[in-house]
């Protein structure tokens, strides 16, 4: 019966791949050449950037059993404020790559703080922080939208080239942000699967009380978490910015859920407890390809979002199976 179990385990971590392969050979079909062509392929990476670095983060946290639904509007807050210092403080332009990480942060650890020390639902804390990040962009910006500077300006034409694309080895347009997301995603996998940090994670996540009784400061930890997908967020931002250059106020709710299913598509358990970078790479890739497959095949925005919506029940219901699965494992 247990190796019954375990092959049926085995089986459920190659549904994510499986599935990247089937959708991209469905809208291949569907959406003819044109899906095949380079230009498909950038942006598919293109859109998977911020994506990636969004479920990066988010994956720690729902490993220790928490939930972030403010990813998105933190993100776009971020990219926001960066560009405002950059146009209308007129600050050098690396100070406003750090003011988009430091904001990242800054909610992160604010989610982190709400969650470990006060004792708020996941669920609430962040879904209060999500209203406060829309509210402080809007704001501050005075509700106008903000531009990072596109390739060809004199000043701050560097950023898209260094961020997203540039020419490079050779190639015209190289996709250098797919340099940054590999960076970032070995980084991540090293800190959570070969580092104190990833295994308190874990821990935390598998049982929170049995780990604050062998001695693990939970609360501390799980700050830290928060913290670090708050950083991740702040990266997303600048992704985000360098693919788009402009940011509207009052936007990002949804896009904490192409993050949040990605992680989920990718295996790892809402229950908490378990998950690998690499299931949630695989995961945002499918969401990337969704989004620009949707799009490719000519459905407009209420349907991409209407699918979208139907692949976060489906990833739920998938949770769910697999948490049943490894349940029957154990006790067998």
């Amino acid at each position: 019966m247990e190796k019954l179990g375990n092959k049926k385990l085995d089986m459920q971590k190659l549904l994510a791949p499986l599935a990247l392969v089937i959708l991209y050979v469905a809208f291949s079909i569907i959406g003819g050449k044109k899906f095949f062509s380079v230009d498909m392929v950038k942006n598919i990476l293109e859109s998977s950037y911020y994506i990636g670095f969004m479920a990066f983060g988010v994956t720690f946290i729902i490993i220790t059993g928490g939930i972030d639904l403010s990813l998105g509007t933190v993100m776009m807050c971020a990219a926001l404020l960066g560009a405002y210092t950059f146009k209308q403080l007129h600050f050098p332009l690396i100070i406003s790559i750090f003011v988009t990480l430091l904001v990242g942060t800054a909610f992160g650890f604010l989610n982190g703080n709400l969650v470990a020390r006060l004792k708020l639902p996941p669920f609430i804390s962040t879904l209060g922080t999500m209203m406060m990040s829309q509210g402080i962009g809007s704001i501050i910006t005075k509700v106008q939208s903000q531009t990072w500077p596109t390739a060809t300006e004199p000043v701050g034409g560097w950023f898209k080239k260094v961020f997203i694309r540039c020419d490079l080895f050779g190639i015209k347009a190289f996709p250098v942000g797919a340099l940054w997301l590999v960076a970032f995603f070995i980084i991540a996998s090293m800190i959570l699967h070969k580092t104190k940090f990833g295994r308190y994670t874990f821990a935390i996540g598998s049982n929170e009380e049995a780990a604050r009784l062998s001695g693990i400061n939970v609360d501390a930890w799980k700050v830290a978490v928060y913290t670090l997908s708050g950083f991740f967020v702040g990266m997303a931002g600048l992704m985000y910015a360098a693919a788009y250059t402009t940011i509207t106020p009052g936007t990002g709710n949804g896009q904490e859920m192409n993050g949040i299913t990605g992680v989920v598509i990718g295996g790892t358990s809402m229950a908490g407890g378990s998950g690998t970078m690499v299931g949630t790479l695989i995961g945002v890739f499918i969401m990337s390809v969704l989004k620009n497959g949707l799009s490719a095949v000519g459905l407009q925005a209420p349907w991409q979002t209407f699918f979208t919506g139907l692949v976060v029940i489906g990833a739920v219901l998938l949770d769910i199976q697999r948490t049943k699965a490894a349940n029957r494992v154990k006790k067998s």
